[in-house]
């Protein structure tokens, strides 16, 4: 299992906290064994649960269809409706949100191939990534991907409330290659992803998907 590295500065301060903490108990109490072995299974599950967030497992996509959109991300469809997008398109989208637990995969992967056409940051609140407002009113990044056909999706990388920190690989015109890694949200979000409305939608509601894996609609 590859460690992603967006986590080494995470892990570099949990060790140091880890060590820090358990070598100052173990100077000031070493008398109180059973507080001390307690710390110890806390600490190690602390640095196991950094280290499994921050994991990058690599992944294959077998399917041959052009028009296939793949999961950006790894977590469970909490919404699929036809809504207005406001910021780019300001028409009307099939919208589908994908919640991303603190316990799934966090690399986000581009959902089609083609080139990106807008990449945009926008500063914000840390609502809980479930809340409606989250899409809106969250830090997060926008960003828009033209397939060859002309068709585009746009995907929106929203913070949490554990999440402070989004990060994006991608510039306005350079060329995006599906399942290719475009980002990484740290601590818990989610993603929401606005398609054609004649797009072929191949999910419903509670599916867990798997970044770069999952095959959720297909353009027509």
């Amino acid at each position: 299992m590859k460690f992603h590295k967006e986590g080494y500065p995470t892990l570099f301060v949990t060790i140091a906290f880890l060590v820090i903490l358990n070598g100052s108990l173990n100077y000031f109490i070493p008398e109180l064994s059973v507080v001390l072995y307690i710390f110890y299974v806390l600490s190690l599950a602390l640095l196991i649960t950094v280290i499994q967030f921050f994991r990058s497992p690599s992944r294959e996509w077998n399917n041959n269809s052009e028009n296939g959109i793949i999961s950006p991300c790894d977590g469970k469809v909490v919404v699929i409706e036809e809504v207005e997008e406001t910021e780019y398109f300001k028409e009307k989208r099939i919208q589908i949100s994908i919640f991303m637990s603190p316990f799934n995969v966090h690399v986000n992967r581009n959902p089609i191939t083609g080139i990106f056409k807008y990449v945009k940051y926008h500063p914000g609140l840390f609502l809980m990534a479930f809340n409606p407002k989250s899409s809106t009113e969250n830090e997060r990044s926008t960003i828009v991907i033209e397939h060859k056909s002309g068709a585009e999706v746009l995907f929106r990388q929203i913070a949490g409330f554990l999440a402070r920190r989004i990060v994006v690989y991608c510039k306005e015109g350079q060329e995006a290659k599906q399942t290719d890694q475009m980002g990484f949200i740290k601590f818990g979000s989610r993603i929401d992803l606005f398609l054609p409305l004649d797009a072929k939608i191949n999910v419903k509601l509670e599916d867990k998907v798997k970044g770069g894996v999952s095959n959720i609609a297909d353009l027509v």
